[in-house]
């Protein structure tokens, strides 16, 4: 028996709310899923004060070196606004450098610092741990495989 449905019994016994209808809802599941991923990551993050947000530009900019700012926003889906006070963040904390672009001065380059490529190191050598726990509670690589296509197909 899974735990929400122990706890829509326990729930029903003590003739409390029957959360049962909502359970079967996918956009309920999913964030109720979501919740969950972005707890256990604040709590393994907490040590090095990092958000989900935070960890997503930093791998992206790690991969994609002088990319845009926009650009980056764009692909996480983030508002150019929030995108900025993000980098900010990031920048401030030495991180992130936020560089001209030769042919559009209005424009910001993204580059990890020194400091910035040897904190995300140890962020990725963290997730890497979570991410390992995420797979095991699936049942294994298959059923993360079959998870992130299905996930994709919402997209």
């Amino acid at each position: 028996m899974s735990t929400d449905n122990a706890l829509v019994e326990q729930d029903d016994a003590e003739g409390g709310l029957n959360s049962q209808a909502a359970l079967g809802l996918i956009g309920y599941r999913l964030r109720r899923a979501q919740l969950s991923v972005f707890q256990r990551f604040l709590t393994v993050f907490e040590s090095l004060a990092l958000r989900p947000a935070e960890y997503s530009v930093l791998v992206l900019v790690d991969e994609n070196p002088g990319r845009k700012q926009s650009e980056i926003a764009a692909a996480l889906g983030i508002k150019r606004a929030n995108f900025v006070a993000l980098a900010q963040g990031l920048e401030a904390r030495g991180l992130l450098e936020r560089l001209s672009v030769e042919s559009d001065r209005r424009a910001n380059a993204l580059h990890l610092t020194a400091s910035g490529r040897i904190f995300l190191a140890e962020a990725r050598d963290l997730h890497d741990q979570l991410e390992s726990d995420f797979v095991e509670r699936l049942g294994g690589e298959s059923q993360r495989e079959q998870l992130l296509a299905l996930l994709e197909r919402l997209t």
